[in-house]
Formats: C-alpha cells, structure tokens, sequence
C-alpha cells in the first residue's frame, strides 16, 4: 500500500477546496451574470405588449415606447 503521509493529505485539501469554490464561485457570480439577459431582455418585449394592450383597453394615449414597433414614425 502507498502511501504519501500527511502532506499530501493537506495538499489534496487545499485542492479540494480550491475546486469547490471556484465551483461555487461559477454558479453564483458568472451564471447570474451570462444568463440575466437572456431572461430580461424577451421579458421586456412582453412587457411593453402588455402595457400597449393595457393602453388600448382603457382608450388611454399610449407612448412611443409602447407602442408596436410599426406604429412609430
């Protein structure tokens, strides 16, 4: 059997933890950060379609930023 006493154990330790924070390092700063706009931007286009609807419901004036892309001049 091998063996490689307690300073390999140690450096294995470090490594190991080394992994792990940059494991959670990745799921916690650089996911939220890449996959945000992903969700936010088509978000925003049902947004503005839903205020326009809204808009057209009530008979209200509408803004161009709500407005169907189309309709600005």
């Amino acid at each position: 059997m091998e063996t490689h006493g307690p300073l390999g154990t140690l450096w294995v330790g470090f490594g190991l933890i080394a992994f792990y924070l940059a494991l959670i390092w990745i799921n916690l700063v650089l996911l939220p950060h890449f996959l945000t706009p992903l969700f936010i931007i088509p978000l925003t286009c049902v947004m503005d379609a839903w205020q326009a609807r809204k808009a057209r419901r009530s008979g209200a004036p509408t803004s161009p930023a709500t407005q169907p892309v189309g309709a600005r001049r």
